[in-house]
């Protein structure tokens, strides 16, 4: 252990802290996690967890959601410039006024936005629940936002009318048919798993498409000789550290999420002493939000 994770650890330990760390974080901020996982996966944990003091290695959006499923409780963001180009592609009014359009329409939103557009949604939903929540909801005509891509994933498995918004991940959009063709050639026994927030193109190439949670899963229990991982290069660690004997391949080196880089031990250190940054919610939109996430839960 070297001397800044032994302090952090000491840290943790004054403040009664837990660290949780995104599947697409760097190497050594996975490695200091208490737990590793998706964004709702890890809000579920804080909100379990005894700790006083959450600190969220992720971005912006998934702060918040821990910060409404665990109201009582401190969550740090270790860097609060961390964002999602994806969940600033879509606002609170974009919401309403797409709903004066469709007012027959209930509105499902990807867990990747902002609080205030959660807070406009009927349903919350994320990459592993968001075919089998829209299959069971009444409704049929679905305003889905703000990932056109893992909507149009949707609407190929689905008989309902659904309606998407414009947004996509950027660090998503860097996979080439011609690239993962010739990985595919190159590596002919390797499974190729790739991320619903891929274009059509991608995911049709793709022997399975699959959140980051479903990727862990279906490695544990399949246990192929060769993976291509078509998401956040950041993953591959996740599944190295869980499942060290397969050979992972990157569908692209250059799936990085920038975002996600920018958290270190250093400001992971800082935040733990100072307390900051903090995230706040007011509470009429945090009650609203938890409330379109709690409906998801039901399903």
């Amino acid at each position: 252990m070297n001397n800044i994770t032994a302090e952090i650890k000491d840290w943790q330990k004054k403040r009664n802290a837990i660290i949780l760390a995104h599947n697409y974080q760097p190497a050594e901020i996975q490695e200091l996690g208490d737990f590793r996982g998706d964004s709702l996966d890890l809000s579920r944990k804080a909100s379990e967890a005894e700790a006083e003091v959450i600190v969220f290695c992720g971005v912006r959006f998934m702060a918040e959601t821990a910060k409404i499923l665990s109201p009582q409780k401190t969550v740090l963001l270790p860097d609060i410039e961390a964002g999602c180009p994806l969940a600033d592609m879509v606002t609170a009014e974009d919401i309403r006024n797409r709903r004066k359009e469709y007012p027959e329409a209930t509105v499902v939103t990807y867990i990747n936005s902002s609080l205030e557009v959660k807070a406009e949604s009927d349903y919350i939903c994320t990459s592993s629940n968001a075919l089998q929540l829209v299959q069971k909801i009444p409704a049929e005509t679905i305003l889905f936002f703000p990932d056109q891509n893992l909507g149009d994933f949707i609407r190929e498995k689905t008989t309902k009318k659904m309606i998407l918004w414009p947004g996509y991940c950027p660090t998503h959009m860097v996979f080439l048919p011609t690239e993962l063709a010739a990985l595919k050639k190159k590596y002919p026994q390797a499974i190729l798993m790739v991320h619903p927030e891929c274009r059509r193109e991608i995911r049709n190439l793709a022997d399975l498409v699959l959140s980051t949670g479903g990727m862990v899963k279906w490695v544990k229990e399949n246990n192929p000789g060769e993976v291509i991982v078509g998401t956040e290069i950041g993953m591959i660690h996740r599944l190295q550290r869980e499942n060290p004997k397969i050979t992972y391949i990157p569908g692209s080196t250059r799936a990085s999420c920038p975002n996600m880089k920018k958290i270190t031990p250093e400001k992971i250190l800082w935040s733990l002493k100072e307390m900051k940054p903090a995230i706040t919610v007011p509470a009429q939109i945090a009650g609203r939000a938890k409330l379109a996430l709690e409906r998801m839960l039901q399903y």
